[in-house]
């Protein structure tokens, strides 16, 4: 692919992405981290060198209600938003690997929410690492995909690729040490540790003592979600004194 090309087919992309509710666009060079997502996902991942990374910002009237997050009507609404978001995703994700395939390259559209290993509660690709490389944000103390913008307030969806697109630089941590995702956890499940990426997950965070609480929160409310460390940060925080 020319140059003239490469760029024609990006700007095409980032505006069918916008036009159809995308708030964030960002291509990643995944050249220097395919031995780990392939660790992840399996050795047929190594033939994409490109990620394109989309997200979309959840509604902060909704997010800012999660401190009631013992309020069943708030866990549903936020559960909805999140589900909606997801599904929105799932369709630009779609449009947008249609549109790489017919340039004649290869598409992977990787679903916004995705289990592929129960135990140990990953997806096929991390979304985070796409946005990550693509320059769109950093990974915080609540290992969630922080952007200056809008904090942890994004949901994203990412098309692998082969296509040699220009790819955006990763931005530094800006958490310095603040720990309000840390404190606020009910059940503890951050370590408070900063992004390492030579570091196993469990480092910073324990998984499973997360999905353990969300089960009984599902037992209890009907829906299992808490989002109290995507309210609590203040990147993206729409009220800045928290109630």
């Amino acid at each position: 692919m020319s140059l003239l090309a490469e760029s024609s087919l990006q700007t095409d992309l980032e505006r069918v992405a916008r036009e159809l509710g995308a708030d964030l666009f960002g291509i990643a060079d995944l050249t220097i981290a395919q031995d780990f997502m392939c660790k992840q996902g399996g050795e047929y991942l190594r033939k994409f060198s490109r990620a394109v990374s989309i997200g979309i910002r959840l509604l902060d009237a909704v997010v800012d209600e999660l401190y009631r997050h013992e309020d069943p009507a708030v866990i549903y609404t936020y559960t909805a938003l999140y589900t909606s978001v997801n599904s929105c995703l799932d369709h630009v994700g779609l449009l947008l690997a249609k549109r790489i395939q017919e340039k004649g390259y290869q598409a992977y559209a990787v679903p916004a929410t995705q289990t592929v290993d129960s135990d140990k509660l990953i997806g096929v690709f991390s979304h985070k690492l796409a946005a990550n490389l693509a320059g769109l944000g950093w990974i915080g103390k609540s290992c969630l995909l922080i952007t200056p913008s809008y904090g942890p307030r994004v949901r994203f969806a990412t098309i692998l690729t082969d296509t040699p697109l220009k790819a955006g630089s990763p931005i530094g941590e800006k958490c310095n040490d603040c720990r309000e995702c840390v404190d606020i956890c009910p059940v503890k499940a951050f370590t408070g540790a900063s992004f390492n990426p030579l570091e196993p997950r469990e480092v910073r965070f324990n998984a499973h003592l997360c999905r353990s609480y969300r089960k009984k929160r599902e037992e209890k409310l009907g829906e299992g979600y808490c989002g109290l460390c995507v309210y609590v940060c203040p990147y993206g925080r729409s009220n800045k004194s928290l109630p």
